[in-house]
């Protein structure tokens, strides 16, 4: 049993809405270095996120999202459906413990899917996507495995993105797809990317691949090194 399958925990809004359930767990690097215009751009563009997620019917109820900070490692949101996710206000300080980030995110995950399973409610492949501008400043090594482990099962969909000077070499230590490096301070752009793959996922069936739009083609927010 990985980190990714954990234990139940009640949640009576599944009643309410008994729609299938797309987590995603936003990883989001707060440390001393994001500071300034990144973190600016990066608030700004979780708010344009939780704009057109609430924009879409069918989204605004299945996509589930929560945010993780690190530097240090918090979580700022727990689990909300998009109709009610209002994103945190993001401050800049500590360092990068980018392995403990994923760890948290896991737990989140692994205890939101068996309280969906619980209540008879069959979830789509949660996301985990991580923004940093550094590298991880603790131990990567067991986040590796664990995040290997679970896009091996695919029982998770993990994504990094590299802001200004991030160490892509690190990132793909961490994660089984290559890491993309955002163009500039194009976070709108990225956020937007990823609203339109959530909105596309949750229009599918839960276990279906849907076609998502390449983030690094022309005119796109990404760029690989």
């Amino acid at each position: 049993m990985s980190d990714f399958d954990q234990t139940p925990f009640p949640d009576v809004g599944l009643a309410e809405n008994p729609e299938p359930r797309c987590p995603c767990v936003l990883l989001v690097d707060t440390s001393s270095s994001m500071g300034g215009q990144k973190i600016d751009q990066l608030n700004a563009g979780l708010r344009t996120f939780a704009e057109e997620l609430r924009s879409d019917a069918m989204a605004s109820k299945r996509v589930e999202v929560a945010v993780v900070g690190f530097g240090p490692v918090r979580v700022l949101s727990h689990f909300e459906t998009a109709d009610t996710f209002i994103p945190p206000h993001l401050e800049a300080n500590g360092d990068t413990p980018m392995g403990a980030a994923v760890a948290e995110a896991a737990r989140l995950i692994a205890e939101r899917k068996l309280v969906l399973r619980a209540n008879g409610n069959t979830p789509y492949r949660p996301w985990a996507f991580l923004i940093t501008d550094g590298e991880p400043t603790d131990d990567i090594s067991s986040a590796r495995a664990m995040i290997a482990e679970a896009e091996a099962n695919k029982s998770i969909v993990f994504y990094a993105v590299g802001v200004d000077n991030a160490n892509l070499d690190k990132l793909a230590m961490l994660s089984v797809r290559q890491p993309l490096r955002l163009k500039g301070m194009s976070f709108r752009e990225l956020f937007v990317w990823l609203s339109n793959s959530l909105k596309t996922v949750s229009r599918s069936q839960p276990g279906e691949k849907p076609r998502l739009a390449n983030p690094a083609a022309p005119n796109g927010w990404a760029e690989i090194d």
